[in-house]
Protein backbone atom coordinates (compact mmCIF):
# COMPACT_ATOMS: atom_id res chain seq x y z
CA UNK A 1 0.00 0.00 0.00
CA UNK A 2 3.27 2.63 1.13
CA UNK A 3 4.29 1.44 -2.29
CA UNK A 4 1.58 1.92 -4.04
CA UNK A 5 0.91 5.62 -2.12
CA UNK A 6 4.62 6.45 -3.18
CA UNK A 7 4.27 5.76 -6.81
CA UNK A 8 0.98 7.78 -7.31
CA UNK A 9 2.30 11.07 -6.08
CA UNK A 10 6.16 10.71 -7.30
CA UNK A 11 4.85 10.34 -10.83
CA UNK A 12 3.39 13.44 -11.03
CA UNK A 13 6.46 14.76 -10.33
CA UNK A 14 8.03 13.28 -12.30
CA UNK A 15 5.58 14.38 -15.11
CA UNK A 16 6.27 18.11 -14.57
CA UNK A 17 9.66 17.78 -14.94
CA UNK A 18 9.61 15.89 -18.16
CA UNK A 19 9.13 18.57 -20.85
CA UNK A 20 12.38 20.07 -20.19
CA UNK A 21 12.10 21.20 -23.93
CA UNK A 22 9.42 23.68 -23.09
CA UNK A 23 11.68 25.20 -20.94
CA UNK A 24 14.41 25.47 -23.62
CA UNK A 25 11.90 26.92 -26.14
CA UNK A 26 10.91 29.61 -23.28
CA UNK A 27 14.40 30.76 -23.04
CA UNK A 28 15.10 30.77 -26.72
CA UNK A 29 12.22 32.87 -27.74
CA UNK A 30 13.03 35.28 -24.76
CA UNK A 31 16.47 35.91 -25.87
CA UNK A 32 15.21 36.18 -29.70
CA UNK A 33 12.62 39.10 -28.43
CA UNK A 34 15.22 40.54 -25.89
CA UNK A 35 17.59 41.13 -28.69
CA UNK A 36 16.28 43.85 -30.48
CA UNK A 37 17.09 46.06 -26.61
CA UNK A 38 19.89 44.64 -25.81
CA UNK A 39 21.45 45.66 -29.58
CA UNK A 40 20.28 49.53 -28.79
CA UNK A 41 21.91 49.37 -25.43
CA UNK A 42 25.55 47.80 -26.87
CA UNK A 43 25.18 50.81 -29.26
CA UNK A 44 25.31 53.40 -27.05
CA UNK A 45 29.57 52.29 -26.80
CA UNK A 46 29.86 52.41 -29.87
CA UNK A 47 31.80 55.25 -32.02
CA UNK A 48 29.47 57.70 -34.18
CA UNK A 49 29.86 59.71 -37.09
CA UNK A 50 29.70 62.91 -34.87
CA UNK A 51 25.98 62.81 -35.29
CA UNK A 52 25.21 62.16 -31.57
CA UNK A 53 27.76 65.22 -30.67
CA UNK A 54 25.91 67.40 -32.98
CA UNK A 55 21.78 66.12 -31.87
CA UNK A 56 23.22 67.11 -28.13
CA UNK A 57 24.35 70.26 -29.11
CA UNK A 58 21.31 71.62 -31.44
CA UNK A 59 18.24 69.24 -31.10
CA UNK A 60 18.67 66.97 -28.31
CA UNK A 61 17.10 69.49 -25.48
CA UNK A 62 14.71 70.32 -27.33
CA UNK A 63 13.49 66.63 -27.38
CA UNK A 64 13.82 66.50 -23.63
CA UNK A 65 11.64 69.26 -23.30
CA UNK A 66 8.98 68.10 -25.63
CA UNK A 67 8.87 64.30 -24.05
CA UNK A 68 8.64 65.51 -20.22
CA UNK A 69 5.82 67.86 -21.40
CA UNK A 70 3.95 65.39 -23.24
CA UNK A 71 4.31 63.05 -20.05
CA UNK A 72 3.12 65.37 -17.78
CA UNK A 73 0.59 66.74 -20.03
CA UNK A 74 -1.41 63.08 -20.90
CA UNK A 75 -0.40 62.24 -17.48
CA UNK A 76 -3.00 64.56 -16.17
CA UNK A 77 -4.78 63.96 -18.97
CA UNK A 78 -5.87 60.32 -18.45
CA UNK A 79 -6.00 60.41 -14.81
CA UNK A 80 -8.13 63.18 -14.29
CA UNK A 81 -10.67 61.76 -17.35
CA UNK A 82 -10.25 57.80 -16.50
CA UNK A 83 -10.63 57.89 -12.71
CA UNK A 84 -13.70 60.64 -13.26
CA UNK A 85 -15.40 58.62 -15.55
CA UNK A 86 -14.58 54.94 -13.47
CA UNK A 87 -15.84 56.88 -10.34
CA UNK A 88 -19.28 57.49 -11.95
CA UNK A 89 -19.77 54.50 -14.15
CA UNK A 90 -19.10 52.35 -11.36
CA UNK A 91 -20.55 53.77 -8.28
CA UNK A 92 -23.36 56.06 -9.48
CA UNK A 93 -26.62 55.25 -10.75
CA UNK A 94 -27.67 58.09 -13.45
CA UNK A 95 -29.60 58.17 -17.10
CA UNK A 96 -27.17 56.84 -19.72
CA UNK A 97 -24.60 55.25 -17.47
CA UNK A 98 -25.01 51.89 -18.85
CA UNK A 99 -24.92 53.12 -22.16
CA UNK A 100 -21.55 54.84 -21.49
CA UNK A 101 -20.03 52.13 -19.10
CA UNK A 102 -18.44 50.31 -22.75
CA UNK A 103 -18.76 53.32 -24.62
CA UNK A 104 -15.93 55.05 -22.95
CA UNK A 105 -13.82 52.87 -24.03
CA UNK A 106 -14.04 53.04 -27.95
CA UNK A 107 -11.34 55.65 -28.31
CA UNK A 108 -9.22 52.48 -28.02
CA UNK A 109 -10.10 51.82 -31.38
CA UNK A 110 -8.91 55.46 -32.93
CA UNK A 111 -4.86 55.70 -33.03
CA UNK A 112 -4.04 59.06 -31.90
CA UNK A 113 -2.54 60.17 -35.38
CA UNK A 114 -5.72 59.00 -37.18
CA UNK A 115 -7.36 61.90 -34.48
CA UNK A 116 -4.57 64.31 -35.31
CA UNK A 117 -6.16 64.10 -39.20
CA UNK A 118 -9.51 64.50 -37.91
CA UNK A 119 -9.32 67.46 -35.78
CA UNK A 120 -6.28 69.33 -38.15
CA UNK A 121 -9.26 68.95 -40.96
CA UNK A 122 -11.91 70.46 -38.09
CA UNK A 123 -9.41 73.07 -36.45
CA UNK A 124 -7.43 74.61 -39.11
CA UNK A 125 -7.55 77.81 -40.49
CA UNK A 126 -9.41 76.88 -43.78
CA UNK A 127 -11.40 73.88 -41.51
CA UNK A 128 -14.98 74.36 -40.78
CA UNK A 129 -15.20 76.13 -37.57
CA UNK A 130 -12.74 78.72 -38.37
CA UNK A 131 -14.46 79.60 -41.31
CA UNK A 132 -17.94 79.51 -39.87
CA UNK A 133 -16.64 81.80 -37.55
CA UNK A 134 -15.41 84.43 -39.92
CA UNK A 135 -18.52 84.43 -41.72
CA UNK A 136 -21.13 84.54 -38.57
CA UNK A 137 -18.96 87.05 -37.03
CA UNK A 138 -17.40 89.16 -40.16
CA UNK A 139 -13.88 89.11 -38.89
CA UNK A 140 -10.43 89.09 -41.06
CA UNK A 141 -8.26 86.52 -40.69
CA UNK A 142 -6.11 89.35 -38.28
CA UNK A 143 -9.30 89.91 -36.42
CA UNK A 144 -9.38 86.78 -34.04
CA UNK A 145 -7.34 84.41 -32.65
CA UNK A 146 -7.56 81.00 -32.32
CA UNK A 147 -5.44 77.68 -30.81
CA UNK A 148 -2.89 75.74 -32.80
CA UNK A 149 -3.72 72.30 -32.89
CA UNK A 150 -0.53 71.51 -34.59
CA UNK A 151 1.18 71.81 -31.35
CA UNK A 152 2.32 70.73 -28.06
CA UNK A 153 -0.80 71.37 -26.24
CA UNK A 154 -2.82 69.31 -29.17
CA UNK A 155 -0.62 66.60 -29.30
CA UNK A 156 -1.51 66.21 -25.28
CA UNK A 157 -4.80 66.56 -26.31
CA UNK A 158 -4.96 64.01 -28.89
CA UNK A 159 -3.29 61.29 -26.40
CA UNK A 160 -5.14 62.13 -23.25
CA UNK A 161 -8.15 61.56 -25.60
CA UNK A 162 -6.81 58.30 -27.15
CA UNK A 163 -5.31 56.68 -24.14
CA UNK A 164 -7.65 57.70 -20.85
CA UNK A 165 -9.17 54.06 -21.50
CA UNK A 166 -5.92 52.72 -20.08
CA UNK A 167 -6.74 54.57 -16.87
CA UNK A 168 -10.01 53.98 -16.89
CA UNK A 169 -10.24 50.11 -17.53
CA UNK A 170 -8.23 49.41 -14.78
CA UNK A 171 -9.24 52.04 -12.05
CA UNK A 172 -13.07 50.32 -12.66
CA UNK A 173 -12.03 47.32 -11.68
CA UNK A 174 -10.08 48.62 -9.09
CA UNK A 175 -13.39 50.54 -8.01
CA UNK A 176 -15.13 46.72 -8.25
CA UNK A 177 -13.42 45.04 -6.11
CA UNK A 178 -13.79 47.11 -3.44
CA UNK A 179 -16.27 46.04 -0.58
CA UNK A 180 -19.48 47.44 -0.72
CA UNK A 181 -20.03 46.97 2.83
CA UNK A 182 -16.80 49.31 3.80
CA UNK A 183 -18.56 52.16 1.67
CA UNK A 184 -21.49 51.98 3.89
CA UNK A 185 -19.15 52.18 6.67
CA UNK A 186 -17.82 55.52 5.48
CA UNK A 187 -21.60 56.84 4.93
CA UNK A 188 -22.31 55.79 8.35
CA UNK A 189 -18.75 57.35 9.73
CA UNK A 190 -20.35 61.14 8.17
CA UNK A 191 -18.47 61.06 4.57
CA UNK A 192 -20.26 62.11 1.57
CA UNK A 193 -20.01 61.14 -1.95
CA UNK A 194 -16.68 63.15 -2.76
CA UNK A 195 -14.96 62.33 1.11
CA UNK A 196 -15.72 58.45 0.26
CA UNK A 197 -13.91 59.31 -3.03
CA UNK A 198 -11.16 60.94 -1.77
CA UNK A 199 -10.19 59.34 1.59
CA UNK A 200 -11.83 56.05 1.07
CA UNK A 201 -11.80 54.39 -2.72
CA UNK A 202 -9.16 56.35 -4.35
CA UNK A 203 -6.23 55.39 -1.72
CA UNK A 204 -7.27 51.56 -2.28
CA UNK A 205 -7.76 52.19 -6.06
CA UNK A 206 -4.16 53.88 -6.61
CA UNK A 207 -2.25 50.96 -7.68
CA UNK A 208 -5.06 50.66 -10.70
CA UNK A 209 -4.78 54.13 -11.43
CA UNK A 210 -0.93 54.13 -11.12
CA UNK A 211 -0.66 51.16 -13.49
CA UNK A 212 -3.01 52.17 -16.23
CA UNK A 213 -0.90 55.68 -16.09
CA UNK A 214 2.32 53.64 -16.94
CA UNK A 215 0.47 51.98 -19.88
CA UNK A 216 -0.54 55.55 -21.00
CA UNK A 217 2.66 57.07 -20.34
CA UNK A 218 4.38 54.53 -22.56
CA UNK A 219 2.12 54.82 -25.44
CA UNK A 220 2.72 58.81 -25.54
CA UNK A 221 6.60 57.86 -25.44
CA UNK A 222 6.12 55.50 -28.55
CA UNK A 223 3.55 57.79 -30.43
CA UNK A 224 5.16 58.60 -33.83
CA UNK A 225 2.88 59.71 -35.57
CA UNK A 226 1.18 62.32 -33.86
CA UNK A 227 3.96 64.07 -32.87
CA UNK A 228 5.56 63.71 -36.28
CA UNK A 229 2.15 65.43 -38.20
CA UNK A 230 2.35 68.30 -35.36
CA UNK A 231 5.59 68.88 -35.60
CA UNK A 232 6.80 68.44 -32.03
CA UNK A 233 10.28 67.10 -32.32
CA UNK A 234 10.47 64.30 -29.81
CA UNK A 235 12.79 61.45 -29.23
CA UNK A 236 10.88 58.93 -32.10
CA UNK A 237 10.94 61.53 -34.68
CA UNK A 238 14.55 61.92 -34.11
CA UNK A 239 15.08 58.77 -34.68
CA UNK A 240 14.08 58.35 -37.57
CA UNK A 241 15.88 61.64 -38.42
CA UNK A 242 19.16 60.18 -37.40
CA UNK A 243 18.44 56.86 -39.31
CA UNK A 244 17.02 58.46 -42.72
CA UNK A 245 18.41 61.78 -43.13
CA UNK A 246 21.39 61.49 -41.88
CA UNK A 247 21.96 58.18 -42.31
CA UNK A 248 23.89 57.40 -39.13
CA UNK A 249 22.30 54.04 -37.12
CA UNK A 250 24.63 53.88 -34.40
CA UNK A 251 23.25 57.82 -33.13
CA UNK A 252 19.46 56.93 -33.74
CA UNK A 253 20.62 53.69 -31.40
CA UNK A 254 21.61 55.63 -29.23
CA UNK A 255 18.99 57.96 -29.02
CA UNK A 256 16.68 54.91 -28.74
CA UNK A 257 18.91 53.85 -25.67
CA UNK A 258 18.03 57.42 -24.03
CA UNK A 259 14.22 56.73 -25.13
CA UNK A 260 14.95 53.92 -22.92
CA UNK A 261 15.44 55.69 -20.08
CA UNK A 262 12.20 57.59 -20.10
CA UNK A 263 10.45 54.77 -20.08
CA UNK A 264 12.55 52.60 -17.71
CA UNK A 265 11.74 55.48 -15.18
CA UNK A 266 7.96 55.42 -15.93
CA UNK A 267 8.39 51.75 -14.87
CA UNK A 268 10.38 52.54 -12.14
CA UNK A 269 8.38 55.64 -10.62
CA UNK A 270 5.08 52.79 -10.75
CA UNK A 271 6.99 50.40 -9.44
CA UNK A 272 8.49 52.68 -6.13
CA UNK A 273 5.04 54.03 -6.15
CA UNK A 274 3.86 51.05 -4.83
CA UNK A 275 6.70 50.58 -2.82
CA UNK A 276 6.05 47.88 -0.19
CA UNK A 277 2.10 48.72 0.88
CA UNK A 278 -0.46 45.90 -0.08
CA UNK A 279 -4.07 46.53 -0.80
CA UNK A 280 -6.28 43.48 -0.09
CA UNK A 281 -9.81 43.63 0.53
CA UNK A 282 -11.01 41.24 3.15
CA UNK A 283 -14.21 41.56 3.00
CA UNK A 284 -17.60 39.60 1.98
CA UNK A 285 -18.73 42.20 -0.88
CA UNK A 286 -22.73 42.60 -0.90
CA UNK A 287 -25.03 42.62 -4.35
CA UNK A 288 -25.28 46.26 -4.19
CA UNK A 289 -24.81 47.42 -7.63
CA UNK A 290 -24.75 51.53 -7.26
CA UNK A 291 -24.30 53.04 -3.85
CA UNK A 292 -25.21 56.34 -5.24
CA UNK A 293 -28.20 57.37 -7.17
CA UNK A 294 -28.06 60.62 -9.01
CA UNK A 295 -30.77 62.76 -9.99
CA UNK A 296 -31.82 65.91 -11.75
CA UNK A 297 -28.37 68.37 -11.83
CA UNK A 298 -26.23 65.87 -10.05
CA UNK A 299 -27.18 63.39 -13.07
CA UNK A 300 -26.77 65.99 -15.89
CA UNK A 301 -23.33 66.36 -14.58
CA UNK A 302 -22.30 63.16 -14.27
CA UNK A 303 -23.65 62.64 -17.77
CA UNK A 304 -21.34 65.74 -19.31
CA UNK A 305 -18.40 64.31 -17.26
CA UNK A 306 -18.21 61.07 -19.12
CA UNK A 307 -20.02 62.11 -22.41
CA UNK A 308 -17.65 64.38 -23.01
CA UNK A 309 -14.26 62.68 -23.29
CA UNK A 310 -16.58 59.56 -25.27
CA UNK A 311 -17.52 62.33 -28.16
CA UNK A 312 -14.23 64.29 -28.49
CA UNK A 313 -12.55 61.09 -28.28
CA UNK A 314 -14.08 58.83 -30.60
CA UNK A 315 -17.47 60.62 -32.50
CA UNK A 316 -16.20 63.63 -33.38
CA UNK A 317 -12.75 62.66 -35.09
CA UNK A 318 -15.10 59.14 -36.36
CA UNK A 319 -17.57 61.53 -37.68
CA UNK A 320 -15.59 63.99 -39.80
CA UNK A 321 -13.13 60.95 -40.68
CA UNK A 322 -16.97 59.61 -42.57
CA UNK A 323 -17.70 62.66 -43.83
CA UNK A 324 -14.35 62.93 -45.50
CA UNK A 325 -14.72 59.79 -46.92
CA UNK A 326 -18.04 60.29 -48.23
CA UNK A 327 -16.97 63.49 -49.39
CA UNK A 328 -14.00 62.69 -51.41
CA UNK A 329 -12.35 59.82 -49.72
CA UNK A 330 -9.20 58.29 -51.67
CA UNK A 331 -9.27 57.93 -55.26
CA UNK A 332 -7.06 55.10 -55.26
CA UNK A 333 -10.30 53.45 -53.29
CA UNK A 334 -10.22 50.66 -56.01
CA UNK A 335 -6.73 48.07 -57.18
CA UNK A 336 -4.35 49.82 -54.55
CA UNK A 337 -6.67 50.21 -51.77
CA UNK A 338 -7.10 46.32 -52.12
CA UNK A 339 -3.41 45.95 -52.21
CA UNK A 340 -3.03 48.13 -48.86
CA UNK A 341 -5.62 46.44 -46.85
CA UNK A 342 -4.04 42.94 -48.17
CA UNK A 343 -0.72 43.84 -47.13
CA UNK A 344 -1.96 45.16 -43.71
CA UNK A 345 -4.10 42.02 -43.09
CA UNK A 346 -1.63 39.69 -43.66
CA UNK A 347 1.08 41.33 -41.65
CA UNK A 348 -1.28 41.77 -38.79
CA UNK A 349 -2.62 37.77 -39.50
CA UNK A 350 0.59 36.84 -39.46
CA UNK A 351 1.59 38.36 -36.10
CA UNK A 352 -1.50 37.29 -34.60
CA UNK A 353 -1.27 33.66 -35.54
CA UNK A 354 2.52 33.60 -34.26
CA UNK A 355 2.08 35.65 -31.31
CA UNK A 356 -0.58 33.70 -29.86
CA UNK A 357 0.84 30.05 -30.57
CA UNK A 358 4.33 30.72 -29.19
CA UNK A 359 2.65 32.38 -26.03
CA UNK A 360 0.47 29.47 -25.27
CA UNK A 361 3.60 27.36 -25.49
CA UNK A 362 5.10 29.86 -23.30
CA UNK A 363 1.98 30.20 -20.89
CA UNK A 364 1.91 26.03 -20.92
CA UNK A 365 5.90 25.56 -20.39
CA UNK A 366 5.24 27.82 -16.84
CA UNK A 367 2.18 25.96 -16.03
CA UNK A 368 3.74 22.32 -16.67
CA UNK A 369 7.76 22.87 -15.76
CA UNK A 370 7.51 25.72 -13.37
CA UNK A 371 11.13 26.79 -12.82
CA UNK A 372 13.09 29.90 -12.53
CA UNK A 373 14.05 29.74 -15.80
CA UNK A 374 10.39 29.27 -17.33
CA UNK A 375 9.42 32.23 -15.00
CA UNK A 376 12.17 34.38 -16.22
CA UNK A 377 11.70 33.39 -20.07
CA UNK A 378 8.27 34.98 -19.58
CA UNK A 379 9.01 37.90 -17.88
CA UNK A 380 11.37 38.80 -20.27
CA UNK A 381 9.68 37.90 -23.56
CA UNK A 382 7.26 40.46 -22.20
CA UNK A 383 9.44 43.52 -21.95
CA UNK A 384 8.79 44.39 -25.47
CA UNK A 385 5.55 45.96 -25.15
CA UNK A 386 7.39 48.63 -22.79
CA UNK A 387 9.63 49.61 -26.01
CA UNK A 388 8.44 52.02 -28.11
CA UNK A 389 8.11 51.08 -31.42
CA UNK A 390 10.95 53.19 -32.95
CA UNK A 391 13.40 51.60 -30.67
CA UNK A 392 12.09 48.37 -31.71
CA UNK A 393 13.03 49.18 -35.31
CA UNK A 394 16.18 49.87 -34.57
CA UNK A 395 17.27 47.41 -32.69
CA UNK A 396 15.75 44.70 -35.07
CA UNK A 397 17.26 46.71 -38.47
CA UNK A 398 20.88 46.72 -37.24
CA UNK A 399 21.68 42.88 -36.68
CA UNK A 400 19.00 41.73 -39.14
CA UNK A 401 20.73 43.78 -42.02
CA UNK A 402 24.48 42.51 -40.77
CA UNK A 403 22.84 39.15 -40.74
CA UNK A 404 21.04 39.44 -44.31
CA UNK A 405 24.13 40.64 -46.00
CA UNK A 406 26.26 38.00 -44.68
CA UNK A 407 23.56 35.10 -46.22
CA UNK A 408 23.20 36.93 -49.31
CA UNK A 409 27.21 36.80 -49.53
CA UNK A 410 27.55 33.16 -48.41
CA UNK A 411 24.68 31.91 -51.00
CA UNK A 412 26.19 34.20 -53.63
CA UNK A 413 29.61 32.56 -53.01
CA UNK A 414 28.07 28.79 -52.89
CA UNK A 415 25.38 29.19 -55.89
CA UNK A 416 27.10 32.23 -58.09
CA UNK A 417 24.01 33.90 -57.73
CA UNK A 418 23.37 37.11 -55.71
CA UNK A 419 19.61 36.23 -53.73
CA UNK A 420 19.21 40.11 -52.61
CA UNK A 421 18.29 40.68 -49.10
CA UNK A 422 16.08 38.05 -48.12
CA UNK A 423 15.20 39.21 -44.08
CA UNK A 424 14.99 42.92 -44.85
CA UNK A 425 13.61 42.44 -48.62
CA UNK A 426 10.48 40.84 -47.38
CA UNK A 427 8.00 40.82 -44.25
CA UNK A 428 9.88 38.54 -41.95
CA UNK A 429 12.08 41.27 -40.43
CA UNK A 430 9.02 43.30 -40.08
CA UNK A 431 7.19 40.60 -38.64
CA UNK A 432 9.70 40.00 -35.94
CA UNK A 433 9.53 43.70 -35.12
CA UNK A 434 5.74 43.52 -34.46
CA UNK A 435 6.43 40.36 -31.87
CA UNK A 436 8.82 41.91 -30.05
CA UNK A 437 6.34 45.05 -29.59
CA UNK A 438 3.24 43.10 -29.31
CA UNK A 439 3.91 39.61 -27.89
CA UNK A 440 3.07 40.85 -24.48
CA UNK A 441 -0.30 41.58 -25.24
CA UNK A 442 -0.97 37.59 -26.44
CA UNK A 443 1.14 35.97 -23.56
CA UNK A 444 -0.78 38.27 -20.93
CA UNK A 445 -4.52 37.39 -22.16
CA UNK A 446 -3.52 33.51 -23.12
CA UNK A 447 -1.40 33.51 -19.06
CA UNK A 448 -4.48 34.46 -17.58
CA UNK A 449 -7.03 32.41 -18.93
CA UNK A 450 -4.50 29.20 -18.47
CA UNK A 451 -4.72 30.18 -14.88
CA UNK A 452 -8.54 30.31 -14.16
CA UNK A 453 -7.76 26.44 -15.64
CA UNK A 454 -8.07 23.87 -12.21
CA UNK A 455 -4.87 22.35 -11.91
CA UNK A 456 -7.12 19.22 -11.20
CA UNK A 457 -7.70 19.06 -15.00
CA UNK A 458 -3.99 18.45 -15.39
CA UNK A 459 -4.50 16.12 -12.64
CA UNK A 460 -7.42 14.18 -14.55
CA UNK A 461 -5.66 14.04 -17.88
CA UNK A 462 -2.50 12.21 -16.41
CA UNK A 463 -4.49 9.89 -14.72
CA UNK A 464 -6.19 8.91 -18.15
CA UNK A 465 -2.29 8.49 -19.48
CA UNK A 466 -1.97 12.02 -21.32
CA UNK A 467 1.05 13.55 -21.61
CA UNK A 468 1.76 17.68 -21.70
CA UNK A 469 1.24 17.94 -25.64
CA UNK A 470 -1.50 15.72 -25.57
CA UNK A 471 -3.01 17.22 -22.24
CA UNK A 472 -2.34 20.89 -24.20
CA UNK A 473 -4.44 20.04 -27.25
CA UNK A 474 -7.32 17.93 -25.81
CA UNK A 475 -7.84 19.53 -22.64
CA UNK A 476 -6.41 23.11 -22.44
CA UNK A 477 -6.47 24.06 -26.07
CA UNK A 478 -10.39 24.04 -26.05
CA UNK A 479 -10.92 25.72 -22.65
CA UNK A 480 -8.56 28.39 -23.49
CA UNK A 481 -10.68 29.34 -27.13
CA UNK A 482 -11.92 32.59 -25.64
CA UNK A 483 -8.69 33.91 -24.63
CA UNK A 484 -6.94 32.63 -27.37
CA UNK A 485 -9.47 34.53 -29.48
CA UNK A 486 -9.25 37.72 -27.45
CA UNK A 487 -5.43 37.48 -27.76
CA UNK A 488 -5.38 37.35 -31.15
CA UNK A 489 -7.85 39.64 -32.31
CA UNK A 490 -6.01 42.25 -29.40
CA UNK A 491 -2.66 41.95 -31.25
CA UNK A 492 -4.17 41.90 -34.65
CA UNK A 493 -5.66 45.19 -34.00
CA UNK A 494 -2.25 46.67 -32.31
CA UNK A 495 -0.44 45.86 -35.32
CA UNK A 496 -2.89 47.28 -37.93
CA UNK A 497 -2.37 50.56 -35.72
CA UNK A 498 0.70 50.33 -35.45
CA UNK A 499 2.81 53.12 -37.72
CA UNK A 500 6.85 53.88 -36.17
CA UNK A 501 8.05 50.48 -36.82
CA UNK A 502 5.89 49.51 -39.86
CA UNK A 503 7.23 52.97 -41.56
CA UNK A 504 10.93 52.08 -40.16
CA UNK A 505 11.26 48.63 -41.87
CA UNK A 506 8.83 48.31 -44.31
CA UNK A 507 9.91 46.50 -47.56
CA UNK A 508 10.65 49.08 -50.82
CA UNK A 509 7.23 49.40 -52.67
CA UNK A 510 5.15 47.83 -49.57
CA UNK A 511 2.71 50.15 -47.70
CA UNK A 512 0.17 49.13 -45.24
CA UNK A 513 -2.90 51.77 -44.37
CA UNK A 514 -1.37 53.34 -41.54
CA UNK A 515 1.81 53.92 -43.79
CA UNK A 516 -0.64 55.17 -46.78
CA UNK A 517 -2.81 57.52 -44.57
CA UNK A 518 0.04 58.63 -42.72
CA UNK A 519 2.02 59.79 -45.82
CA UNK A 520 -1.29 61.28 -47.55
CA UNK A 521 -2.04 63.34 -44.37
CA UNK A 522 1.73 64.36 -44.58
CA UNK A 523 0.87 65.94 -47.77
CA UNK A 524 -1.80 67.77 -46.09
CA UNK A 525 -4.41 65.23 -48.11
CA UNK A 526 -6.61 64.86 -45.46
CA UNK A 527 -9.53 64.06 -47.14
CA UNK A 528 -7.81 61.25 -49.49
CA UNK A 529 -6.10 59.42 -46.08
CA UNK A 530 -9.64 59.25 -44.55
CA UNK A 531 -10.57 56.62 -46.20
CA UNK A 532 -7.31 54.64 -44.90
CA UNK A 533 -7.98 56.17 -41.32
CA UNK A 534 -11.52 55.14 -41.50
CA UNK A 535 -10.89 51.48 -42.13
CA UNK A 536 -8.34 51.34 -38.79
CA UNK A 537 -10.85 52.65 -36.77
CA UNK A 538 -13.84 50.25 -38.30
CA UNK A 539 -11.32 47.16 -37.68
CA UNK A 540 -10.60 48.47 -34.13
CA UNK A 541 -13.57 48.66 -32.92
CA UNK A 542 -14.43 45.05 -33.03
CA UNK A 543 -12.05 43.60 -30.21
CA UNK A 544 -12.99 46.70 -27.99
CA UNK A 545 -16.63 45.72 -28.01
CA UNK A 546 -15.76 42.35 -26.92
CA UNK A 547 -13.77 43.73 -24.53
CA UNK A 548 -16.63 45.60 -23.52
CA UNK A 549 -18.87 42.73 -23.20
CA UNK A 550 -16.76 41.08 -20.40
CA UNK A 551 -16.07 43.89 -18.32
CA UNK A 552 -20.02 44.76 -18.03
CA UNK A 553 -20.32 41.05 -17.04
CA UNK A 554 -17.82 42.14 -13.74
CA UNK A 555 -20.32 44.23 -12.46
CA UNK A 556 -21.52 43.01 -9.00
CA UNK A 557 -25.32 42.29 -9.09
CA UNK A 558 -25.52 41.91 -12.57
CA UNK A 559 -25.73 38.22 -13.25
Amino acid sequence: MNAVFQAETVSPRRWLRRPSALNTFAVTVAVLLAVPVIVVILNVFMPSQGTWDHLAATVLPEYIRNSLGLLLGVAYGVVTIGVTAAWLTTMCQFPGRRLLEWGLLLPMAVPAYVMAYAYTDLLQFAGPLQTALRESMAWGPHDYWFPDVRSLFGAVAMLSFVLYPYVYLLARAAFLEQSDSMLEVARASGYGPWRTFAHVALPLARPGIVAGTALALMETLADFGTVSYFGVQTFTTGIYRAWFSLGDPVAAAQLSATLLGFVFAVLLIERMSRGRASFHNTAHRKRLPYPYRLTGFKALVALVACGIPLALGFFVPAGILLHLALASGDVEFGTRYIELTFNTVTLALCTAGIAVLVALLLAYAGRTAPSRWARWANRVAGLGYAVPGAVVAVGVLIPVTRLDHALAGTIEWVTGVAPGLILTGGIAALVYAYLVRFFAVSLQTVDAGLAKITPNMDAAARSLGLGPASTLLRVHAPLLWRSTVIAGLLVFVDVMKELPATFVMRPFNFDTLAVHAFNLASDERLAEASTGALTIVAVGLLPIVLLSHFMLRQRPGTG
